[in-house]
């Protein structure tokens, strides 16, 4: 075998274990994440988890996520029904199929934006926070601390986290969904693209809900905000000494993008 060979097989090898670090490295944090989501919601149920401390911690992350957020949500809410409810009111009417105005809110905007949007919002609301206080947390050395004196780091700081996001996402998809519905029926009003009253505008959307939508809009509305935390928390608990949050905020956020537009896709192709 030559040199030429052996230099073509070697680089060969080292590419092909480039390859399997990285993919062993992302299928670990995947599968880190699913054990941190699954133990959120198993232990979110026992009362004996709820201690004085894990409460503060959850109401503080309530607060900070939900409230602070809250303008956020309005504005993006009406801006989406100025922009899409009142546009899909309007054409809708001028193509004379007004009857496809229920279906056509409920596929994108009930769907397939407000999960997406509200998750964005909560990333850089609450998941930047989040993996800040992670990575200092484990910076200063207060993750061994804990360890030492036997608390748990998952129960004291993810667990409420997970729980407080996860209630976010769900009151304000809620609110996002209600402002967009609102504004775009007042300017479609205004416009003369849809006739009656508000609330025989909402019968017709809620109306055009398939039975599963009940299930599945709360449902993936949770889901985001408990990947969220699980992701933002691991992130920055698994950071290096050597990263900074030049490097540790960025890879949190794309993290969490990718997450929130996978669970978006799987439940569009799903339905």
């Amino acid at each position: 075998m030559s040199i030429a060979q052996i230099t073509r097989q070697y680089r060969g090898q080292r590419t092909l274990a480039a390859i399997g670090r990285a993919t062993r490295t992302h299928l670990f944090f995947l599968l880190q994440v699913a054990a941190l989501s699954l133990g959120i919601i198993s232990d979110a149920v026992r009362p004996s988890t709820w201690r004085s401390s894990v409460r503060m911690e959850f109401w503080r992350t309530l607060r900070h996520a939900a409230g602070g957020g809250l303008a956020t949500v309005v504005f993006t809410g009406a801006l989406v029904g100025l922009l899409l409810v009142s546009e899909a009111l309007l054409w809708l009417s001028r193509a004379g199929e007004s009857r496809l105005v229920g279906p056509i809110i409920v596929t994108v905007l009930v769907r397939q934006i407000t999960p997406l949007l509200i998750g964005l919002i909560l990333v850089g609301r609450a998941g930047v926070v989040t993996v800040a206080e992670m990575s200092t947390i484990r910076s200063a050395g207060q993750q061994r601390a804990l360890l030492g004196q036997g608390l748990d780091p998952f129960t004291l700081f993810v667990l409420p986290r997970g729980v407080a996001l996860a209630l976010a996402s769900f009151t304000l998809g809620v609110i996002f969904v209600l402002v967009a519905l609102i504004v775009g029926f007042v300017v479609g009003n205004v416009l003369g693209s849809i006739q009656g009253s508000i609330w025989m505008f909402f019968d017709g959307v809620v109306g055009a809900m398939a039975g599963y939508d009940f299930a599945l809009f709360p449902a993936v509305l949770l889901i985001v905000g408990i990947l969220i935390a699980a992701i933002s928390s691991l992130t920055g608990l698994s950071a290096d000494e050597s990263d900074r949050p030049a490097t540790v905020l960025p890879r949190s956020f794309v993290r969490c993008v990718v997450a929130i537009l996978m669970i978006n896709v799987i439940t569009t192709l799903g339905a």
